[in-house]
């Protein structure tokens, strides 16, 4: 008979026999009195007045009695932490006895019972069985480390347990070694001592590598995942580690093939992408991900969205295996969805035409939610690969001759995507399109065909009634589809003006004053100030040349796909977010991402340099485009990729005027003045000023020019940003400055105009280094006719960052009584050093080292006439700090450093001969954007 016995009795009075039986003479029945007593502990039964009467028994030598008793030591010390005192004296002579499996037993129980009083005395055993001679005691402590450090971490820093650990790691034993190793990552996810402490160097990496070999499959994805967190010096030894890995892409594990997948992308990053060592790598990596797809349902998910990521990094690995990714009639739902998801991702012009046929069959399948995704698929791919976009759209079109509701909604909403996409190509189709209006009663159907009409109404001849049709039941339609009715109909207006001005001003009256929706009321407010004011600007705006949309709007940000790689195998894979947004107490120090790569791959498009600030170049503002244009993605190995985190269109709209502080105190928005007066044909009044076309660039800021200050910072004389004619009568000059720390827009404003101007405000457009205004602009109110004011405005480096080009670019908003006037300055280098720039010599020899030879620049500035000491004085007067000053042979080498305000680091190396006014500059930083601006700099500051 087995031991389910125990669990079907139901006596009374138990607990007293049980009691009885614990205490007999008799091993046999003591051993079935604690069976009964788990048994009834694991029901869920009260059997803690038991516990003295257990615990005695724990002085026996059978080992499965012991396990017993440990086990219900365990559950119940933590209610009753006095009487498991009385255990301890039996847990440290466990913790000595001959047989080895005892030893762990004992180590592994004091480890998991969780009481303050009996830690205490649990570092004596621990700190023996760390070093026993038997590698089961030994690994079983790694592990009880870890949960020793779950319940008092400072006890096991000051008794030096993580010392043994990394001890541990050079272990003979590749089970202990792989312990160990799963010890110090479970304690460095939650302490920076622990992190620092599992810092794997050439010489631990051998040893680990040797174990690998040996453990069992969990100790072998533990090794795995520590490999994948260090950095080879070079080449060679990443490729010695790569051979040594690539064998357990065969394992039957999918967890450790996730995981040998890991490392090896991690290590092609470090090698040249060119040499055939990795293109061998790339041909490996395929078979065992496809292996992987023949799992069951719940593995093969796992695996899809870890190869999602890994498509995304490196497409060729799986460029050739598009047919694994077909879906199968009897596969989930979620696993034909990221199916679905992957095929696209691969999907290229020789492939295309399987894919279509492939998605074309699968839009005639029952499951409504996969029919949608499916000919949204299509869309995506017309969008993706171009020279296939007339055979997406040919089969789209038959899909809507199907008359299926769902089918023909969502074809509808990807047609608007492709026109997006190609405009003017494909036009013919919107006839189809019309005679399926009835059938749309889905919002994003309906507003996609809204937007059609709209964007097309000049080539639909009855686009007014189309359009007065979807306005009958104005008020019951989805926020959505009266956002987008409104641009439509005020679009047609502009193009057919003399026919739909009724039309206008209904959907105009319906917005703003029977609308509850604030987004409806404040949109329909805009277009009605632009048509009364300048219906010139107005056309300007509504109908400007939309960007083209692309493919790679879902793609992941660059750095946040580099960390995901980091943790492939790992549920940060699964959830496509990076582990500290969903890991409570994860530490900064455990955060991988990859390393930069080491060097372009072939035929990349390299990111072009932003102009020097001596030659700025004009990047005007142009109206506003669409809302959900994409932003364009950084490059991945673009360090201010990784710093302006909030990465936009680097010439974009007028700056999206924000909440800017107003002349007379408080926070007030430019263009947030009340509408309600407002009537169509009317001119606004003066408290309105909103309409009228936007204002042209003022003349850029340029550095070369103006006098520099001897022995202080250089400062370019004040230039002329917004002309009296572009500024209707607003003239205003400027400069930038730095003064104890603080940066300054020094601004001379002058009223050319015949009439007196008020209320001054000023706001900045996001930029490159968050610069924004940190008080209201100081102004004289009123500025009387043909008079002028100086002001200097503080600027802080606290707001929101949009990265420009010109990366100094800086667009301004001024508003007052007349109107909002927009132009267009350059920030000089300068004030955006710190006066925190001065690098300790050890940590600027180690950076120095530490940044890629690539990203190193040198150039040549002439006309320098005087010292290097003189030279010192001038660039330190300007936040550039010398760290060290050497001469060799007759010429005079200076290494300097200097810091920008939003922590980019940059590091020179000047070379001053005496007599020679040619002088060597060689810049080196991470961030190789700045480059140009800094060498220009560096000119203007040494020939003033």
């Amino acid at each position: 008979m087995t031991d389910s016995k125990y669990f079907t009795t139901t006596k009374k009075g138990e607990i007293f026999e049980l009691k009885a039986e614990l205490n007999s003479d008799k091993k046999d029945r003591k051993k079935e009195a604690v069976k009964k007593v788990i048994a009834s502990m694991t029901v869920g039964k009260d059997v803690s007045s038991l516990f003295p009467d257990v615990v005695n028994c724990m002085q026996t030598d059978n080992l499965e009695l012991k396990k017993l008793v440990y086990l219900y030591l365990m559950n119940y010390a933590k209610s009753q932490p006095d009487m498991a005192i009385m255990a301890v004296n039996t847990f440290v002579k466990d913790c000595e006895d001959p047989n080895p499996l005892i030893r762990a037993l004992a180590v592994r129980t004091m480890g998991c019972i969780r009481v303050d009083k009996i830690t205490e005395y649990l570092c004596e055993p621990l700190r023996k069985c760390l070093k026993d001679e038997d590698p089961y005691v030994r690994k079983t402590a790694a592990v009880c480390v870890a949960k020793l450090h779950d319940i008092n971490s400072q006890l096991v820093e000051d008794q030096g347990f993580l010392d043994s650990l990394k001890d541990l790691l050079s272990d003979s034993n590749p089970m202990v070694v792989a312990n160990a190793v799963a010890a110090l990552s479970e304690i460095g996810d939650v302490s920076p001592t622990a992190a620092a402490m599992m810092e794997i160097n050439s010489q631990t990496i051998n040893k680990l590598l040797t174990a690998l070999n040996e453990c069992t499959e969990w100790g072998q994805i533990f090794i795995l995942d520590s490999l994948a967190q260090y950095t080879p010096k070079d080449d060679r030894e990443a490729q010695s580690i790569c051979e040594r890995v690539t064998p357990r892409l065969s394992h039957a594990n999918a967890a450790v093939v996730l995981s040998a997948v890991k490392v090896l992308m991690k290590y092609m990053e470090i090698m040249t992408p060119s040499s055939s060592y990795v293109q061998n790598l790339v041909k490996k990596l395929s078979p065992p991900l496809v292996t992987l797809l023949s799992s069951e349902p719940e593995v093969q998910y796992v695996a899809l969205r870890n190869i999602n990521l890994i498509v995304q990094k490196r497409a060729d690995i799986l460029k050739n295996e598009m047919k694994v990714f077909f879906v199968k009639y009897n596969d989930p739902i979620y696993v034909k969805l990221e199916k679905l998801d992957i095929m696209i991702r691969l999907s290229n012009q020789q492939n295309i035409a399987q894919v279509l046929a492939e998605l074309k069959e699968y839009a005639t399948e029952v499951d409504v939610d996969f029919v949608r995704k499916s000919v949204r698929a299509i869309g995506r791919c017309a969008i993706k690969v171009e020279q296939s976009a007339e055979r997406c759209v040919s089969t789209l079109l038959d899909l809507i001759q199907t008359k299926v509701n769902y089918v023909v909604q969502e074809a509808i909403v990807v047609i608007k995507d492709i026109f997006r996409r190609y405009p003017n190509k494909y036009e013919s189709i919107i006839s189809t399109l019309c005679e399926n209006l009835d059938s749309l009663d889905e919002p994003e159907a309906r507003a996609s065909m809204i937007w059609i009409i709209g964007e097309y109404a000049e080539r639909i001849d009855n686009a007014a009634e189309l359009l007065e049709s979807f306005l009958e039941g104005f008020q019951d339609e989805n926020s959505q589809v009266q956002l987008q009715l409104l641009t439509s109909i005020v679009k047609l207006f502009l193009k057919r003006p003399t026919d739909t001005q009724e039309l206008v001003q209904q959907v105009l009256s319906l917005a703003t004053q029977d609308s509850d929706n604030p987004d409806l009321r404040d949109r329909g407010y805009i277009y009605w100030r632009l048509l009364s004011t300048d219906p010139v600007a107005a056309k300007e705006v509504v109908l400007a040349e939309k960007p083209l949309i692309s493919e790679e709007t879902d793609l992941l940000e660059p750095t946040l796909l580099d960390e995901l790689i980091c943790n492939i195998s790992t549920l940060a894979s699964v959830y496509h977010k990076p582990p500290s947004s969903f890991v409570e107490g994860r530490t900064a120090a455990r955060r991988f991402t990859l390393p930069p790569r080491a060097e372009p791959s072939p035929g990349a498009e390299t990111e072009e340099a932003a102009p020097a600030p001596s030659q700025p170049v004009a990047a005007p503002i142009t109206a506003p485009v669409a809302a959900h244009a994409p932003p364009p993605q950084p490059a991945a190995d673009s360090l201010l990729g990784d710093l302006l985190m909030d990465v936009g269109p680097t010439q974009s709209a007028p700056p999206p005027v924000q909440p800017a502080a107003a002349a007379g105190g408080g926070v007030m928005d430019l263009l947030g003045e009340d509408l309600s007066g407002l009537q169509l044909g009317g001119a606004p009044s003066p408290a309105q000023p909103m309409g009228g076309p936007m204002g042209g660039l003022g003349d850029l800021f340029s550095l070369s020019g103006g006098p520099g200050i001897p022995g202080g910072m250089y400062s370019a004389p004040k230039q002329v940003w917004l002309t009296a004619a572009k500024g209707k009568g607003v003239e205003i000059s400027g400069t930038f400055s730095r003064r104890q720390g603080q940066i300054y827009m020094d601004m001379t404003i002058n009223n050319k105009a015949m009439q007196a101007m008020a209320g001054f405000a000023i706001q900045f457009n996001k930029n490159s280094f968050g610069l924004t205004p940190s008080c209201p602009l100081n102004i004289p109110s009123p500025l009387l006719a043909n008079t002028s004011a100086e002001t200097s405005l503080p600027v802080n480096t606290t707001g929101a960052v949009l990265r420009m080009d010109p990366l100094t670019n800086l667009q301004v908003a001024v508003k007052n009584n007349v109107d909002v006037f927009y132009f267009s300055c350059m920030v000089p280098y300068n004030v955006l050093f710190t006066e925190d720039g001065q690098m300790d010599r050890k940590v600027f020899l180690a950076t120095w080292k530490d940044i890629p030879a690539g990203n190193e620049v040198q150039n040549q500035i002439t006309d320098v006439n005087f010292s290097s000491e003189v030279a010192q004085q001038k660039l330190s007067a300007n936040n550039i700090f010398t760290i060290a000053k050497r001469t060799v042979e007759g010429q005079d080498m200076l290494y300097q450093s200097l810091k920008f305000t939003n922590h980019i680091w940059v590091l020179a190396e000047l070379k001053m001969q005496p007599g020679n006014p040619v002088v060597q500059l060689s810049l080196k930083t991470r961030a190789v954007d700045v480059v140009m601006g800094v060498q220009a700099i560096y000119e203007t500051i040494l020939r003033n």
